[in-house]
Order: structure tokens, then C-alpha cells, then sequence
């Protein structure tokens, strides 16, 4: 099963990479969407600026939403979330619109948001075998889907109440980061993993 990671740049992708490698599965990094879509599956990982990296993805955004309309699974981790979504506080440019809503920075005293959080899960198979997630989160905006439907997890930092996870179809998002939340994390990537083998 090949898994290509977007890269879009910025920062160091090796420990995603390696948690998705040792979940079975085989990782490329790539920079050009279009090729990562001929593999099995890819994640956009959680990594830079949203308007940077819908900048640099933009050329490519009408072939992912065919994709995944088409039913390519795709996970988005933190930014990667972020960009399932149509526009952002952060900055300008276009997420890929896959969930309708908006990205908007957190209402907080301390910004970023930075550690430990209970993630209160649904019943979706992306938590399969989990009875307690807690996860590592590293973010200074959250998503507002328009439909809260999308939502399948649930965080709390100071007095916001904000999505954890989303799933439109085979598209799956997460705010934390998987790769960074210990054995709990990576049987999130492993559930996510069964998903795209089936």
C-alpha cells in the first residue's frame, strides 16, 4: 500500500513518516500533488501556513476534490484539517472546500495551544479499539464546519469547545497530531490504514 505525504515546503516530515511506515504501510513524500494522487492514499500533514500552502497547491486543488469525490482516501493532520476546509483567518488563498466552512483563530489567553487534551471521540472507525484518546495538539486556529454533522471528535482549551476530528466520506481530518500522541496516535494512523486497504 503506497501513502504519499504532501510536502508543502516547510518543516520535517521524517516523524510522520515513520509513524505511518510503522503502522505497514509504504510513505513517499511528495511535492507534486498530482503524482501523490496516483497513490493509494494521501495525508496532508500538519506543517506551515495555510496561505502559503494553499499558495503552493492551489495549480493542483481541482484534481484533489475530483479525487476524493472519486473516493481517494485522504487524511488531513492539524494544517492539513485545516485546508479540507474553504478559507481561513490565517491567511489568504483556498482550502480544497472537501467540508464547507472556515478556519478561524483560537479565542484564548495563551496562543498557540500547545500540549495534552482529552479528545472526546464518536463511535467512527477512525477510534476503532480506543476507549481513551488523549493527543498532542500544536495549533493557533481551529475549523467551524458549517455542518457540525462533519464532526466526529470533539477538544476543549480554556473556554473553546472546538473540533477535533472531521470525516466527509473517505476523507478524514484531525487537528491533532497522530504521529506525536504516543500508541494511541498510531492506531489512529492504523485505523485510518485498514480503511484505504479496504
Amino acid at each position: 500500500m503506497d501513502i504519499a505525504v504532501i510536502d508543502y515546503g516547510t518543516g520535517n516530515l521524517h516523524s510522520l513518516r515513520k509513524a505511518i511506515e510503522c503502522s505497514g504501510a509504504h510513505v513517499t513524500i511528495e511535492a507534486d500533488l498530482e503524482r501523490a494522487l496516483r497513490s493509494d492514499a494521501i495525508v496532508l500533514p500538519g506543517v506551515g501556513a495555510f496561505a502559503a500552502a494553499a499558495a503552493q497547491l492551489a495549480p493542483a486543488a481541482g484534481a484533489l476534490q475530483d479525487a476524493v469525490a472519486r473516493g481517494k482516501p485522504c487524511l488531513g493532520i492539524c494544517l492539513g484539517m485545516q485546508l479540507l476546509f474553504d478559507t481561513s483567518e490565517e491567511g489568504g488563498g483556498a482550502g480544497f472546500s472537501v467540508i464547507g466552512g472556515h478556519v478561524r483563530r483560537l479565542c484564548c489567553r495563551r496562543v498557540p495551544h500547545v500540549g495534552w487534551n482529552i479528545v472526546d471521540m464518536t463511535g467512527d472507525p477512525l477510534f476503532t479499539g480506543l476507549s481513551r484518546l488523549t493527543a498532542y495538539y500544536a495549533n493557533s486556529y481551529v475549523a467551524q464546519p458549517l455542518d457540525e454533522s462533519d464532526v466526529i471528535a470533539w477538544s476543549r482549551y480554556g473556554r473553546e469547545h472546538f473540533p477535533a476530528a472531521v470525516r466527509r466520506d473517505n476523507v478524514w481530518g484531525v487537528q491533532f497530531h497522530p504521529e506525536k500522541s504516543g500508541e494511541p496516535g498510531l492506531r489512529v494512523l492504523r485505523n485510518f490504514l485498514a480503511h484505504v486497504r479496504r
